[in-house]
């Protein structure tokens, strides 16, 4: 279960450190996922459909909300995996909804992101102005402009991003590749942080001997969130990585586009992790389906 275990604890980690999740959730996935990977021989990570249904079936005799709950720790525990390039699929399919269904992903209004660029602004209008809030720019700029994951984005190398080239190639898991579009904004905030960070630093967010961490990407974030009026409990940096696909898909971007610029290996996690609003369907369907004839009445 070695490698299980290294997994299991990076999505804990994620689950406590970006989304949120109280102690006592974080405390039950570890025993539904300790359990599981047990079952499987220490293979959970790279369990197949027909391994997860097997898993499943070992339900039968379990309560449904139990059942659901199992269920639940998976499917995100194949989500993450996925999600960070860990996994070229995700499995989560294979696992019984014993009547639940998933909710939509938090994501922030157009006005919410307005409110946090204008708090951004008003810290570096102060003086004398604070590294940490170039630091906090730059971050920002590449969480919601670019939609990079937390650990991409902390483990960023300090040369990076070149003032001249508008994207970033980023490396995954098995060596793939991915283009990542960069705003001249992001470039901009970039190359006013970059100049307090020192030369030898191999990173662009340093901290200690490491670089920054996903935790304190959180906090930054959450704080972020305070002084904008937006309460904390709604944000995180993977809240802010799916405004970035949200709102360029409510903009009319191709899914293909976006799967690529997230990086999904199938284009299923795109649909799931993205969504459209209920408003805009109902707008669309009012103005652009072909029997919409405004000036047609009923006889």
């Amino acid at each position: 279960m070695g490698g299980d275990r290294v997994l299991i604890d990076r999505f804990l980690e994620m689950m406590a450190a970006e989304a949120g999740a109280a102690r006592n959730t974080v405390a039950a996935y570890r025993t539904d996922l300790s359990l599981a990977s047990e079952t499987l021989g220490g293979a959970l990570a790279e369990a197949d459909a027909a391994a997860i249904g097997r898993l499943a079936d070992g339900w039968a005799t379990l309560a449904k909300s139990t059942v659901a709950r199992k269920a639940s720790a998976l499917r995100r525990f194949y989500a993450f995996l996925a999600e960070e390039g860990l996994r070229a699929d995700d499995p989560g399919s294979a696992l019984p909804r014993p009547g639940t269904s998933r909710p939509l992903p938090k994501t922030l209004s157009a006005g919410d992101i307005e409110a946090m660029f204008a708090a951004i602004d008003a810290r570096i209008a102060r003086v004398p102005p604070d590294r940490n809030d170039l630091r906090l720019s730059a971050l920002f700029e590449l969480l919601y402009g670019s939609g990079l994951r937390a650990t991409e984005l902390v483990s960023l190398p300090r040369g990076a991003i070149v003032s001249d080239r508008p994207y970033l190639i980023l490396k995954g898991k098995g060596g793939r590749e991915r283009m990542v579009p960069l705003s001249d904004r992001a470039r901009a905030a970039v190359v006013r942080w970059r100049a307090h960070v020192p030369a030898a630093s191999p990173w662009l967010f340093p901290s200690g001997k490491s670089h920054l961490s996903r935790m304190r990407l959180y906090q930054i974030v959450r704080a972020l969130a305070g002084e904008a009026g937006i309460s904390p409990d709604r944000i995180s940096p993977h809240v802010l990585r799916h405004a970035f696909a949200t709102h360029l898909l409510e903009g009319g971007a191709d899914l293909r586009a976006l799967q690529a610029m997230l990086g999904h290996a199938d284009i299923a996690t795109t649909e799931i992790y993205t969504h459209v609003d209920a408003w805009r369907l109902v707008r669309l369907v009012s103005e652009l389906h072909p029997l919409i004839d405004a000036g047609r009445t009923r006889p």
